[in-house]
């Protein structure tokens, strides 16, 4: 082992030239990495970093392929999560593994020896909920719960197997401001009672704030390591992306057009056991504008996507307008061809097929509302290949979509880059109205400055973009209005500069005005 790969073994976890490989792709390139008793680590890099794959060789998912992993100073092989558990190590992944028809105590149980009595489980998690500030009834069902209060089950789920390291996957990613403050408080517990934190964010100020020391990766590559309270959010993005990243020019003018999309009094009742009802949501977005609406996942941004787009009409036809035109009861086509555009929440089958190529995608989603363009001849139209390449190529220049090859399947692409090219791919007929649901989940920091640019730039042009997130930090940075959704209901709509992160929480956690749901969100 070269001197630059000794592990350090005063550290509670140590790695030394940990690689990963897949094929002739190393995910994880020769990674050094150690984290101390009581200690707050990030683990910052861009989407594609090898953070996953680093992690998940932590906690027993993946094998290394060369590299040493120290346990306090010890070498140890981790084969399985159970092993991992064993050790000490615990981890919170970033999309719960919850059965929501059980209580929070039988979904504790099923990762704990199957000898403990069920009643000594709900015990043990009141006890420690209550001891870390993380409020839970252990016979409430998961599905009555919000998604902060499922996240809890997760950390104390890990905490009862006493570990002394916790790894915690974009744990804020769901959760209200006032929730991440006492996540906060519940992690330097944690430290002050000596256990260790391994923490992955792209939030910035939240590493800032919380963590004692940083690693960054790229490409597979530790790039630098630091004490994030002496950097600055943009000194540690450019250590993640390697450049300066660009902020936002957000300034879209004050000149605003027609109401251009408008729901009035819109109910919606739930699919499934589960889903989430819409009850009287108003809103309007005129030309010109950008209306984020904000909430906590699970709160109807879903639904009220899908009645928007076309995919859930109902049955009042005047209920939404497009243009000034009613559209309740028409779909997602006949309200494409209007020149309204729409981009999913889930990237992979719904926003694009990853079977097909970047070209069959583009046709498959503009075929219709782009016929001209597309087709050509009489009875039997003809696919204009050329056409369609040339609208691949501009959309895949203007929003630097980085790909293998001249047309590779969709699910080639990262991330990051399959977003930019869908929100390409929509912004490119130039609609009049936008509506997009969470513009840039799970993506980098390059491509979060790109896309949300974008979003600023059609608005400038003079159309309605309606964005669903649930990134404050993004809705701070393009929105020129917001609006909050909570169980189903949207509040008014509230000029950006008017609203804080505190009354944004205080709206997401229900505490409803006394016109959400009632007035039209732009009454004049």
């Amino acid at each position: 082992m070269s001197p630059s790969h000794q592990p350090n073994t005063a550290a509670l976890l140590s790695v030394a030239g940990l690689t990963k490989r897949f094929g002739h792709f190393a995910a994880c390139d020769a990674i050094d990495l150690a984290i101390a008793p009581g200690e707050i680590h990030a683990l910052l890099g861009e989407n594609g970093a090898g953070k996953s794959t680093l992690v998940k060789m932590l906690f027993g998912v993946l094998e290394p392929s060369e590299g040493a992993i120290l346990w306090e100073g010890r070498p140890v092989t981790i084969a399985t999560p159970a092993e991992a558990r064993t050790l000490g190590i615990g981890m919170v992944f970033q999309h719960f593994s919850l059965f929501e028809s059980l209580t929070v105590a039988e979904n504790i149980a099923l990762s704990l020896d199957d000898s403990v009595p069920l009643a000594t489980i709900a015990e043990k998690a009141a006890e420690l909920s209550k001891a870390y500030g993380l409020p839970l009834d252990p016979n409430a069902h998961v599905a009555d719960l919000s998604v902060g209060e499922r996240q809890r089950i997760e950390i104390v789920r890990a905490l009862l197997q006493n570990p002394k390291l916790i790894i915690l996957d974009e744990p804020t990613s769901v959760l209200t401001p006032q929730e991440a403050d006492r996540l906060f408080e519940t992690l330097e517990t944690l430290r002050a009672e000596g256990r260790s934190v391994l923490y992955i964010s792209h939030r910035l100020e939240e590493v800032q704030r919380l963590c004692d020391g940083a690693t960054v990766l790229r490409h597979g590559k530790v790039t630098g390591a630091c004490d994030p309270r002496q950097e600055t959010a943009a000194s540690l993005a450019r250590m993640m992306v390697g450049s300066n990243v660009a902020a936002v020019d957000r300034d879209v003018g004050s000149a605003r057009g027609d109401v251009a999309l408008q729901l009035s009094r819109v109910s919606l009742s739930p699919r499934t056991p589960f889903a989430m009802p819409l009850r009287e949501v108003d809103l309007a977005v005129r030309a010109g504008e950008i209306l984020a609406i904000a909430g906590v996942a699970g709160n109807g941004q879903g639904e009220l996507f899908d009645v928007v787009s076309g995919e859930s009409p109902v049955a009042d036809a005047e209920a939404v307008r497009i243009l000034g035109k009613p559209v309740g009861r028409k779909g997602i086509s006949a309200r494409r061809l209007m020149g309204a555009s729409f981009v999913p929440e889930e990237r992979h089958g719904h926003g694009a097929v990853t079977e097909l190529a970047l070209t069959d995608n583009l046709l498959m989603s503009r075929w219709k509302s782009d016929r001209r363009a597309f087709l050509s001849g009489g009875l039997l139209d003809v696919i204009r290949s050329d056409a369609i390449r040339t609208a691949t190529q501009r959309v895949c220049a203007a929003m630097d979509v980085r790909k293998s090859g001249e047309d590779p399947p969709a699910g080639a692409l990262s991330g990051g880059n399959l977003q930019k090219f869908i929100i390409g791919r929509e912004l490119d007929r130039q609609p009049s109205v936008l509506v997009v649901n969470q513009p840039t989940w799970g993506v980098d920091a390059g491509a979060a400055s790109r896309i949300r640019q974008a979003l600023v730039d059609l608005a400038r042009a003079g159309s309605a973009v309606l964005v669903i997130s649930q990134d404050l930090d993004e809705i701070f940075e393009i929105a020129s209005e917001i609006a909050v959704i909570s169980e189903g209901r949207l509040s008014r709509a509230y000029p950006a500069g008017e609203l804080t992160r505190q009354s944004i929480g205080l709206l997401m956690g229900g505490l409803h005005d006394g016109t959400a749901g009632r007035e039209p969100a732009h009454a004049h």
